[in-house]
């Protein structure tokens, strides 16, 4: 009777930490092949890191032995993660990464990217339950001690996987069909000691599970998809989930305190604190129908608005001026189109991109707050494209994103649209220029080449790039899901160490 008391009492212990227990964004962990000594995944919230700790005596061969942590998915994914091993290890092939598994059992059908000890980064799969396993041909190394950016994404049957070091373009590693394996995969972390006797430790961070949809998906018919709100430390690239929700929002700024950030939703603006929390709405009188472009002066005491009237024949969105302290919002731009971008540093000039009546195509305006004249600051072809407008903190230029190269690249140009200057030449395209308070840096969004160079829509695999502010070879700091949203107004931090971005989850609303 006693040991059966011991035992209920060990079980309902058991029970009461698996439910307890924080896995960060996955639900289940659990070794697979039951080995020698168990492991276990531990998720600190401050931080947004994984640690994991596993043994195993391999995964290979016809059966496997390691501990996951994982998430049932339904369709196709993406999932990247920061891995770092902890310790110089037992066995050099030790292995961590990422995983999509058709079940637990231990001779299961799979499919990882994988880290291995000595540096080594594979594609590594076994078709069937119960099969030898199989490995890419195509495995690079990397550095000594320097830790690796996995990816893995499933689209259909094919697998891909990718993998960077922090400031690099992800580089395909392998792809392979896995014809049959399920709608509904596992997908999550794991780590293999390659040694019965021993247990390895990795630390895991940035670890992003998307679900991606299809090019035609129209959000005004099927719903926006779920959005996180982040912030970037630009030295280290680690990130931080700040807030999220199951539909749409978008478009952060930094408040000049550095305690909050200003973002909009729903035709509306909310502060929330850098660190996460409840979210307040912003009182911005009757301008009630914003978009995604809005930013504060440099001095900190006005707001710039981007509103859609209602007062006008056919709408369209113009720009106000209003106090931070709060206030009824004041008109700048009687005429529409207008989507502000960019403040002068002596907080009297706002920069915009318009359209008009005479001049179809956008163009770069800009237009004093006390009223006067816009000036016109570009003059763009039938089939090109200008946007992001937004002035360097010294206000010798102003830098913009355009398409004049044939590809959307960034520029910048005297405040009087003189001595225009390309700063970036690649095949894809870049958008929306924003230069550091300290004035030494750009960080602007990448999309595709394979996106209509006049487009930045949503839902796409993008980069967040940083380059030196007088140009220079830039760096990849973040891979993400997202696209239009993202970055469409100034995101830094008042002392330029961190950046804040919104992406996409692909989570829809309930």
């Amino acid at each position: 009777m006693r040991s059966i008391i011991i035992l209920l009492l060990i079980f309902w212990t058991n029970l009461i930490f698996s439910q307890n227990t924080n896995l960060g964004i996955f639900q289940y962990n659990e070794d697979i092949g039951n080995p020698k000594l168990g492991g276990e995944a531990v998720y600190d919230e401050n931080s947004q890191t994984y640690t994991l700790t596993g043994s195993g005596y391999n995964i290979w061969f016809e059966r496997d032995e390691f501990n996951y942590l994982y998430n049932k998915v339904q369709g196709d994914f993406i999932i990247t993660a920061n891995f770092e091993f902890t310790g110089k290890g037992v066995d050099p092939h030790r292995k961590v990464g990422l995983m999509v598994r058709q079940s637990t059992a231990d001779s299961s059908a799979h499919v990882s990217a994988a880290l291995h000890g000595d540096d080594l980064t594979t594609m590594q799969w076994r078709n069937t339950a119960g099969q030898p396993m199989n490995s890419t041909d195509n495995e690079i190394l990397s550095p000594k001690f320097n830790y690796e950016i996995l990816q893995l994404e499933r689209n259909g049957d094919r697998l891909i996987m990718r993998a960077a070091h922090w400031g690099e373009d992800l580089q395909e590693i392998g792809s392979h069909e896995m014809k049959g394996f399920g709608e509904e995969v596992l997908v999550g972390l794991f780590i293999n000691s390659h040694n019965e006797e021993v247990k390895e430790t990795a630390r895991v961070w940035n670890v992003r599970l998307d679900k991606p949809v299809p090019d035609n998906y129209n959000p005004n018919e099927e719903g926006w998809i779920g959005c996180r709100l982040e912030t970037i430390d630009i030295s280290n690239g680690k990130r931080k989930v700040v807030y999220k929700k199951n539909s749409r929002f978008e478009a952060p700024n930094w408040m000049p305190d550095g305690r909050k950030l200003l973002f909009n939703m729903d035709g509306s603006l909310y502060t929330i604190p850098v660190e996460g929390g409840d979210i307040v709405k912003f009182d911005t009188g009757f301008a009630n129908n914003l978009n995604n472009d809005h930013g504060i002066s440099f001095n900190g005491e006005l707001l710039a608005l981007s509103h859609h009237r209602e007062d006008v024949s056919g709408g369209g969105s113009a720009v106000y001026v209003m106090p931070m302290s709060g206030g009824t919002p004041e008109l700048v731009t009687p005429e529409t189109p207008s989507y502000w971008h960019g403040w002068s540093p002596d907080n009297e000039t706002v920069a915009y991109v318009a359209t008009r009546e005479d001049n179809p195509t956008y163009d770069i305006y800009q237009k004093s707050i006390r009223g006067g004249d816009e000036v016109v600051l570009t003059n763009t072809q039938e089939g090109e494209h200008v946007d992001g407008p937004e002035y360097s903190p010294d206000g010798k230029y102003i830098y913009y994103n355009g398409s004049s190269s044939g590809t959307m690249q960034i520029w910048r140009m005297k405040p009087d649209g003189s001595q225009k200057e390309q700063l970036t030449f690649n095949s894809r395209n870049d958008w929306f220029p924003h230069i550091s308070p300290d004035g030494k840096w750009i960080a602007y969004i990448s999309f595709p080449s394979e996106i209509p160079v006049n487009d930045h829509p949503s839902y796409k695999k993008v980069t967040l790039n940083l380059m030196p502010a007088e140009g220079g070879a830039p760096k990849v700091i973040a891979y993400l899901y997202g696209g239009q949203g993202t970055i469409n107004v100034p995101s830094w931090s008042p002392d330029s160490k961190y950046f804040a971005f919104v992406s996409n989850s692909g989570e829809k609303p309930e």
